[in-house]
């Protein structure tokens, strides 16, 4: 069983992962490459002079994978929970299993709603259903998070990498039983 599923790879799902994985939770993150990131291009991205939407999404998924987490291509398309975790099946046929799972599929609301998770109008332009959540990003079903676009924050990659990292403290604060920060120094 894995510690955390992130479903959805573009910047609030890798930069979860990045976090979970490298406070050395075993990390799955299943990805169907989607991401309207890939489409756009990037000027305003703190710390990154311009990027393509694509290199910025492969950068993410190559820091998450450096410290562990393990990406596969499957789109999710159900969350069921189980005793102690969440069962995650894919559209290819397979399930995983993991303690919490975190949602970051941007524009896509699909999965949740075939899961029976609580959706809500979206408040962004051209963003008509988000997936309803408290503050620290859960939602109506126990184990699952929500993080990025589909949590119903701006659809800015800085804003939805920020918002994955903020989630995945909240999960990593859940799993360890006290809060979680990670903060690297100059060695």
């Amino acid at each position: 069983m894995y510690d955390v599923a992130i479903i959805g790879a573009g910047p609030a799902g890798a930069s979860a992962a990045l976090f979970t994985a490298k406070a050395g939770k075993k990390t799955l993150v299943l990805d169907n490459d989607q991401s309207i990131t890939r489409r756009a291009w990037v000027e305003n991205h703190y710390g990154v002079p311009e990027i393509s939407g694509t290199d910025l999404v492969d950068v993410g998924k190559k820091q998450a994978a450096k410290f562990g987490a393990e990406l596969k291509s499957a789109k999710a398309v159900k969350l069921e929970p189980i005793d102690g975790g969440v069962r995650v099946h894919t559209e290819e046929g397979e399930s995983y299993e993991a303690q919490h799972a975190i949602i970051a599929t941007g524009v896509f609301v699909d999965l949740a709603e075939a899961s029976g998770i609580s959706l809500r109008p979206g408040t962004e332009p051209r963003i008509k259903t988000v997936i309803q959540c408290d503050e620290n990003g859960r939602t109506s079903l126990e184990r699952v998070w929500v993080a990025g676009t589909a949590a119903g924050v701006s659809v800015h990659t800085i804003v939805t990498a920020g918002d994955g990292a903020k989630v995945a403290i909240n999960v990593i604060s859940e799993l360890n039983g006290e809060r979680y920060v990670d903060h690297d120094v100059k060695k």
